[in-house]
């Protein structure tokens, strides 16, 4: 194509090694539609004897059936996504592995004032927030207020810890290649 694609010629080779390395890690991705908690615990049993798998992630739990198939209700669909969370619950145990679970957050974070995420936020559930270990969500000012003062800065909010501190962590975030750096070594970067 004879699209000019913005960058250096460093990034260019970063990203090749990164592809490089990305090619050969024992990454397993399974992209199939509508999947339920059975069909995840039988497919990372497998992985688990056959590849010794370290870490699950969903993206993201609303996405997926309970055992009786799409919940249209919303009464059910909460009943829904309790029954999944407490089943990835089951996985991360059986397995002796941690589960990553993305999920949807309710519009009721966007009506408040400063758009900061609470617990509560957690769509269609509280019992994500029993179940889970750790909740974090990601808060980046400048998506609700553009005259902000904290440009390209995202607090990462620890809410829930159940072993550990709660707390937020400021990063750089990187829109260009999507990524969080710390802060300090964003300004080092300018500097040079």
């Amino acid at each position: 194509s004879d699209r000019e694609i913005p960058g250096q010629e460093s990034d260019f080779s970063r990203i090749g090694h990164a592809m490089g390395d990305l090619s050969e890690a024992p990454l397993y991705i399974d992209d199939s539609p509508m999947s339920n908690v059975m069909e995840i615990r039988t497919k990372c049993r497998r992985l688990q004897a056959e590849h010794n798998l370290g870490l699950v992630v969903v993206d993201y739990l609303q996405l997926m059936e309970g055992r009786g198939g799409a919940a249209s209700n919303i009464d059910n669909r909460v009943q829904v996504v309790s029954e999944i969370s407490r089943g990835l619950k089951s996985i991360a145990r059986e397995l002796n592995i941690p589960v990553l679970a993305l999920s949807q957050m309710s519009r009721q974070v966007e009506q408040r004032p400063r758009s900061i995420p609470r617990l509560a936020d957690l769509r269609e559930s509280g019992s994500l927030e029993q179940d889970a270990d750790v909740v974090m969500f990601i808060y980046r000012e400048e998506m609700y207020k553009k005259d902000t003062s904290r440009p390209h800065i995202a607090d990462i909010m620890i809410q829930k810890h159940r072993n550990g501190p709660t707390g937020t962590i400021s990063l750089f975030f990187d829109e260009n290649t999507v990524s969080f750096k710390n802060l300090e070594q964003r300004v080092e970067e300018l500097e040079y």
